[in-house]
């Protein structure tokens, strides 16, 4: 009690709050939602500042900081049930080291002891992140975010040992299995390694460290009650199936020892059989809808690159013809097309030993071309280029298992010399996605693609390759001329056009690539460029329901 006093006083004659420091009087009661915001602002200032943890004092006055008393849940078990409360909306169920009672003469003073966020784990209340400006509460802004989260890439969590773990809760399937991979990654030990015993052999392999044994050792060896010694992370995948609504079939949830868990996940994709439509001998009669290097890369890649510091699982989602693949934390190359392009090692790795280790099990490819692998797969199978959304800090990667567009695929089957990159900027041509300016212009330059910004299209040159002038002809946009004239005839008929009927006019002439919204833009631009532009037509109606007739002279 003593020592509370001798802190309260130090925080009292600070020289104003600071951004680790908060009072508040608090007479009677405190806002939950305002208590919960502060706990993350203050944790996260904690964290940037260097110091231990934050202080938030109720029954001081924040001007002089006097004493002035708090009623603030007044039972002690209501006090500690707050605990939990705050906990069930934080990240990683983080809450107050302690929650102090003061009764001072003066009145009741309530002080939280906040910890700083942990290292590389901004903390966020109800799914949002705060931190101080001096004495104003805000949102913690994007670079103190990252600034945080940049404290993990100097740690490697998979690198460390864990003491109280032996030998004994390894699975010793997982440990065979591991001696089988370890020869057929390197043939040149195959007879050495039958004579090491088994702690020889992990070390070779780079799963323990001098015979004691790693969370990398309890991730893709240990037994399945050994995850307990990893907690609060988890060694999990979650396999779940789709129906086409959505709707879930059926799941399954797998945990150690992760090298014997991929096959077991792999063994419940239902890789069917894809027939493609029949054109003379373009593509073969069936094949399965995915590579199954593709499928256990994809699973591996969640499996070294998670965020295990985050406590969650990996999911693998399979829906009729696409499997979907989410593992927690950022993409650390940050972009998956320079991955492509380069095809080269990457120079950083959240989990270092743990990627090592996969590599020499041979669960993983660390030269680099993994991913460049998958995305060639799927360009032999003439199929859509795997698709990777980076938001939300984690990594979901779709791989999709049909033909999107029939034209598409014949393109890639007709022209060999088009590079992975190039296919990559038409694959998004086909879903239509945006595309960069440079992009754009490297497809322009080379005659690939046509049409306006965002509504561009196979152009006639790779169109005539590929065999599909009759989708070309029907997707080109005429002359902005042609439409206009029609509109100008039409009107010039019957004596006026009303917008409805302009638009029954035009729309089933416009270009197919254009959705219906799209349409009636361009609609709504043509009419504006004849009336005020070349002043061709005029407005006799109002400006809800117009009625356009020509102009004078035209």
């Amino acid at each position: 009690m003593q020592e509370l006093n001798r802190l309260l006083n130090e925080l009292r004659n600070l020289p104003g709050e600071t951004e680790i420091v908060e009072f508040k009087e608090a007479n009677t009661g405190y806002d939950f939602g305002k208590l919960g915001k502060y706990f993350s602002a203050l944790s996260n200032e904690a964290n940037l500042k260097g110091k231990p943890e934050s202080w938030l004092v109720f029954g001081i006055e924040n001007k002089h900081h006097s004493i002035v008393g708090s009623q603030f849940r007044a039972k002690r078990k209501d006090l500690d049930h707050i605990k939990g409360e705050i906990a069930d909306k934080t990240t990683n169920r983080i809450t107050f080291i302690e929650i102090h009672e003061l009764n001072l003469t003066d009145g009741r003073v309530v002080m939280f002891q906040i910890p700083a966020a942990p290292k590389g784990i901004p903390i966020a209340f109800e799914g949002h992140y705060y931190g101080r400006d001096r004495e104003e509460l805000v949102p913690l802004n994007l670079e103190e975010i990252e600034r945080i989260r940049a404290q993990a890439t100097g740690v490697d969590w998979s690198v460390v040992v864990i003491p109280e773990a032996s030998l004994g809760d390894l699975d010793e399937n997982a440990i065979a299995l591991a001696r089988v991979n370890f020869k057929n990654k390197f043939p040149e030990y195959a007879v050495e390694v039958d004579s090491w015993d088994t702690i020889t052999f992990l070390n070779k392999a780079k799963v323990t460290i001098k015979g004691q044994i790693t969370r990398t050792a309890i991730i893709l060896l240990g037994k399945d009650e050994s995850e307990q010694f990893i907690g609060p992370a988890e060694a999990k995948i979650r396999w779940l199936l789709k129906d086409a609504r959505g709707n879930d079939k059926d799941y399954l949830i797998l945990g150690c020892p992760l090298l014997l868990t991929v096959d077991k996940v792999y063994a419940k994709i239902r890789n069917l059989k894809y027939r493609y439509l029949k054109d003379g001998t373009l593509f073969p009669d069936e094949l399965d809808q995915y590579e199954p290097f593709t499928i256990r890369e994809a699973i591996n890649n969640c499996i070294a690159h998670q965020d295990y510091t985050k406590n969650g699982r990996i999911n693998v989602v399979e829906l009729d013809d696409q499997l979907v693949f989410t593992n927690l934390g950022s993409f650390i190359p940050g972009s998956v097309e320079r991955v492509v392009r380069e095809d080269a090692p990457e120079e950083n790795y959240r989990n270092r030993f743990l990627a090592t280790a996969m590599f020499n099990l041979k669960m993983v490819d660390t030269a680099g071309s993994g991913i460049r692998k998958i995305f060639n797969y799927q360009r032999q199978r003439f199929f859509p280029m795997p698709d990777y959304d980076l938001s939300g800090g984690r990594v979901k990667v779709t791989i999709t298992g049909k033909v999107l567009d029939v034209e598409y695929a014949r393109l890639l089957a007709r022209n060999g010399d088009l590079t992975l990159e190039e296919i990559i900027m038409l694959d998004k041509v086909q879903k239509k996605l945006s595309l960069k300016s440079d992009e754009e212009k490297l497809l322009k330059s080379k005659g690939l693609i046509e049409g306006r910004k965002p509504n561009f299209y196979v152009s006639s040159s790779v169109a005539k390759n590929a065999g599909t002038m009759d989708e070309y002809i029907k997707n080109r946009s005429f002359d902005d001329r042609y439409f206009k004239d029609l509109v100008l005839e039409f009107i010039r008929k019957k004596g006026h056009a009303s917008k409805k009927e302009i638009e029954k006019l035009l729309l089933d002439k416009l270009p197919a690539v254009l959705d219906e919204d799209q349409r009636k833009n361009k609609i709504r631009n043509l009419i504006y460029a004849l009336s005020k532009r070349e002043k061709s037509i005029d407005n006799h109606g109002t400006n809800r329901v117009p009625i356009w007739k020509l102009a004078s002279g035209a």
